[in-house]
């Protein structure tokens, strides 16, 4: 939920913020199961009204550091974007040297330590933008209307892990106290379409 969420915002604002009109998702827990009940790997498969499909990978599970790619592929062309490697700086270190990157657990051999980290990852940019929306010199850029769609999915895809199978939207399911409950109780997700 915590890293899904961003490259299903993505996707449906990629698209033009198309309907949702599948989910399908495979989760487990893989590396971290004395520190969550939760996943630490999820790949999830939305289908949109015109067609186009998503697919998000998301992991705890990499190491090596964070990756974070976009790949986008139509009927007349292509497109990789690599969000952190495109200014990372090769280095290679036989004894280490301290930080490279967000989850790089060693810098010994080769890294890629990214060259202004947070600005690439958008924060300084985001807090300036939230700063001016609250002294109303802009229009907050996300709105609760992407909020929703991505929740909607976030449900819907739980529900998938929960019953092994797509979910068609539109799918609200009432009474369920976090999304993670329709994977570990198949139950909820059973009742809830």
């Amino acid at each position: 939920m915590d890293l899904g969420c961003h490259g299903i915002a993505f996707c449906w604002w990629f698209l033009g913020k198309q309907k949702v009109k599948s989910v399908l998702r495979s989760v487990s827990t893989q590396v971290k199961a004395a520190r969550t009940e939760g996943d630490d790997e999820a790949i999830t498969i939305i289908e949109f009204e015109n067609g186009a499909l998503g697919m998000i990978e998301n992991s705890w599970n990499r190491p090596g550091g964070m990756d974070d790619t976009i790949e986008v592929f139509g009927d007349k062309g292509q497109t990789y974007a690599d969000m952190l490697m495109g200014n990372a700086l090769p280095t290679y270190s036989e004894v280490g040297f301290g930080y490279a990157v967000e989850k790089a657990s060693s810098t010994k051999g080769w890294t890629y330590p990214v060259f202004e980290e947070h600005w690439n990852y958008g924060f300084p940019q985001e807090m300036r933008h939230f700063a001016r929306c609250v002294r109303g010199k802009e229009t907050p850029i996300s709105d609760g209307e992407t909020g929703r769609a991505v929740m909607e999915v976030l449900y819907a895809a739980y529900a998938s892990a929960g019953l092994g199978r797509k979910i068609a939207l539109p799918f609200r399911p009432g009474g369920i106290a976090k999304p993670i409950d329709l994977w570990k109780k198949p139950e909820l997700a059973k009742a809830a379409l």
